[in-house]
């Protein structure tokens, strides 16, 4: 890289700062539309900050009556306790066994990610974006972007995904593709039960498996990970250093993880003057007042949000 130049990794894009003047915009909601569309228009970079509240908005369903629906046979096994409400919680429920644990989670990934096809708002989305720099950083598990047409080389799922399995104890970082094994689960579940001879072992060690999913110390980030981190710094690295506009556009990122994503964009906000941001979320849309007209926070349902801006820009 040239002298003067900036390297962004992942490891210092990361930040644990909070903001301190958080604010919700008293801008009127169709000024806000007008600001987003054209902060997206002027880029010549989007980074894409896609969190749980993404998914949401595009029709991914993971409780209420849905999740009562089709995972009723669970609700009767293990009762409809804080666990049973919901695929988020459920995914902590003490299973007695292997053969109970991946009796769940192969139907949480069948339904949540092999099966789901709730990508409408996701092709809205990217065709927003057509014609510009694009990168998604995600922390959802789902593969939306990729299943809305976003090639993998402009992705990183820094937090796993519902398609992969590891070693529970993480002996070496590799993880392993379980869709097939997903399936031949679902087929053959039996009063939420998978057969024993399903139960996958660690090819290493020979111990227990897990999802990938970053859930501790052992989530096994293998050469893989580390080429969608690498991609995303490369990105990031060349947008700053061309001098040209960036648009941060992040979307349905909380504070269950802010670290991430949201504290991380508004560090780069607070570094870079040729950075703006668009954050969308119902609910938890506040700014950092000290961003002036950089950033716009648009505190209303998403997917309406993005079809207005859509409709603008």
């Amino acid at each position: 890289m040239m002298f003067g130049k900036k390297e962004i990794t992942f490891e210092n894009f990361l930040s644990g700062i909070p903001a301190r003047d958080y604010i919700f915009q008293k801008t009127p909601y169709e000024e806000q539309i007008r600001q987003a569309a054209k902060m997206i228009k002027d880029a010549d970079y989007v980074l894409i900050g896609a969190g749980a509240g993404m998914s949401a908005a595009a029709g991914a369903i993971y409780g209420g009556e849905w999740f009562e629906e089709n995972f009723a046979d669970f609700r009767a096994k293990y009762g409809d306790g804080p666990y049973m409400q919901d695929m988020y919680s459920a995914g902590f429920y003490p299973y007695p066994s292997e053969e109970a644990y991946w009796g769940y989670w192969s139907k949480q990934c069948m339904k949540a990610g092999i099966e789901a096809d709730h990508t409408p708002l996701h092709k809205t989305l990217l065709s927003l974006l057509d014609g510009k720099r694009i990168f998604c950083l995600s922390t959802n598990a789902d593969g939306q972007f990729e299943k809305a047409g976003l090639p993998v080389d402009k992705i990183f799922c820094t937090q796993g995904d519902y398609f992969h399995i590891q070693c529970a104890k993480g002996c070496h970082q590799r993880r392993y593709d379980a869709v097939d094994l997903f399936h031949q689960m679902d087929a053959a579940r039996n009063e939420c039960l998978i057969p024993s001879e399903l139960v996958p072992k660690c090819p290493v060690c020979g111990g227990r498996m897990n999802m990938n999913l970053r859930i501790d110390h052992r989530f096994v980030q293998d050469e893989e990970w580390y080429e969608a981190e690498k991609r995303f710094g490369d990105f990031l690295s060349e947008a700053i250093n061309s001098g040209k506009k960036i648009c941060l556009l992040e979307l349905g990122v909380g504070f269950n993880t802010p670290t991430i994503i949201r504290f991380p964009f508004e560090k780069l906000m607070r570094e870079h003057e040729q950075i703006s941001l668009v954050r969308l979320n119902l609910n938890e849309a506040v700014i950092p007042e000290s961003f002036g007209t950089r950033a716009v926070g648009i505190n209303a349902d998403m997917k309406k949000s993005i079809e207005d801006i859509f409709r603008l820009a």
